[in-house]
């Protein structure tokens, strides 16, 4: 049995620290067709900055590329693409369908190709093999295998890392799942947990996600049933927090690569299943509306203040999806821009971890660079970023005009300081 010789597809959040981390103990090869992402990858940057440069500089035996031939030699190719979903919302496979014809052209006897991305359960075996197949004229189990390792990196968290958090593993014969096992209990000092198949896996990946989605669902009603009651939800939650087995989850918008994309998956395969995920979907709903919900209320107040909404301007605070992090992708803080511009309001973000040239091509909005005190009619706290919690209440007021609001959607400021609160 030959050494594992592995090629990393996709060189973003999920698949650069994998590959310097299988670099240590394996010669890999990171394969992206970003020719710019593989220059600076090469300098020792990473952009998304998850590595620092000392992480980077760390790596053992590894080749970024851009070009096929590059990972020609590889018998293992692990995929990292993204897995987003299409306007109408359901599965968009194409990033997937794209990584495995290339694979395909360089596949070999022998080779094994393990996915990691997040997909409903079947997708590996109904949509990746038959690509491979039809593009290396090879057969599947015969001639070349499959596996399933989801991806569990957490964007931004630098306690939880890839080594120490337990990695799902699974194969398309019991020999390669222990083989696909082998290789990552190389790199994750938490240890690894064979799953019986690559369904399996591939399941258990996707519910983490909904589970937590309809967790916060179940939270965001509660917000917006206590807000219409006037009672603080922040002090509801902390109290029901005093007991030992209450989850402590809070309300807040949903965005990001995973939790408000993976659910949109796995409710389209029970569709097509024959089975309406009821819950699943109603907690998308209400997730997919808080963003209209913080405009109309902030709104309905800023009337009840007597602040002018016609020439009125509004402060964005934070545009990514979580704290501390970099990542735009799926921001739902984008629902708020929209929804306060359909007021005519004007409308400015703010945030000191976004790449600016990044947030204009992806969604049409120009972040400003620097904050203007006594500017803004309200301040929406959107994201909880260190910056703005370093900041303080005074200095965040500071930015309004006088009688101005501050909307704190993350309890990044104590409850006197805050106007309105989710």
């Amino acid at each position: 049995m030959q050494a594992p010789n592995i090629a990393v597809i996709g060189l973003g959040y999920v698949g650069l620290p994998l590959a310097v981390e299988l670099s240590k103990h394996f010669t890999t090869v990171g394969f992206d067709i970003d020719a710019e992402r593989v220059l600076e990858l090469r300098r020792g940057h990473d952009a998304t900055m998850e590595l620092s440069a000392e992480e980077m500089a760390a790596a053992g035996e590894i080749h970024y590329t851009d070009q096929l031939q590059g990972m020609a030699q590889c018998n293992v190719y692990i995929v990292t693409v993204p897995t987003p979903i299409d306007g109408h919302k359901n599965p968009d496979l194409r990033p997937l369908e794209m990584a495995s014809a290339t694979v395909a052209q360089v596949l070999g006897v022998g080779d094994i190709v393990i996915y990691e991305s997040t997909v409903y359960p079947g997708a590996t075996e109904e949509v990746c093999v038959p690509v491979l197949e039809r593009d290396s004229g090879l057969r599947f189990n015969h001639d070349f295998f499959a596996g399933y390792s989801p991806e569990r990196i957490n964007p931004g968290d630098k306690v939880n890392r890839l080594p120490n958090i337990t990695k799902i593993t699974s194969g398309s014969t019991p020999e390669i799942a222990e083989r696909v096992d082998a290789i990552y209990r190389s790199i994750i000092q938490a240890g690894t947990f064979k799953a019986s198949s690559i369904k399996v896996a591939e399941a258990a990946k996707v519910i983490e996600n909904t589970q937590r989605d309809v967790n916060i669902a179940l939270v965001n009603e509660l917000a917006l049933i206590f807000n219409a009651l006037d009672i603080d939800t922040e002090e509801v939650l902390q109290a029901a927090g005093s007991k030992w087995n209450f989850l402590p989850f809070r309300p807040g918008l949903v965005g990001g690569h995973c939790i408000g994309i993976d659910p949109y998956y796995l409710a389209h395969k029970a569709k097509a299943a024959g089975y309406i995920p009821d819950i699943i979907i109603a907690s998308r709903r209400i997730n997919d509306g808080m963003g209209g919900y913080v405009a109309d209320n902030l709104v309905k107040e800023m009337l009840r203040q007597g602040l002018n909404i016609a020439r009125g301007n509004i402060l964005i605070m934070g545009f990514t999806f979580k704290e501390n992090c970099p990542d735009v992708r799926n921001s739902r803080v984008y629902d708020v821009v929209q929804s306060l511009q359909d007021f005519h309001l004007n409308v400015d973000v703010y945030d000191p971890w976004v790449n600016p040239a990044e947030v204009e091509a992806e969604y049409g909005i120009t972040p400003i660079s620097e904050l203007v005190p006594g500017r803004y009619s309200a301040v929406v706290l959107a994201v909880a970023h260190e910056q703005f919690a370093a900041m303080g209440g005074d200095a965040i007021r500071g930015l309004c005009v006088d009688g101005g609001l501050v909307y704190d959607l993350k309890y990044v400021l104590p409850q006197e300081q805050a106007d309105l609160r989710l």
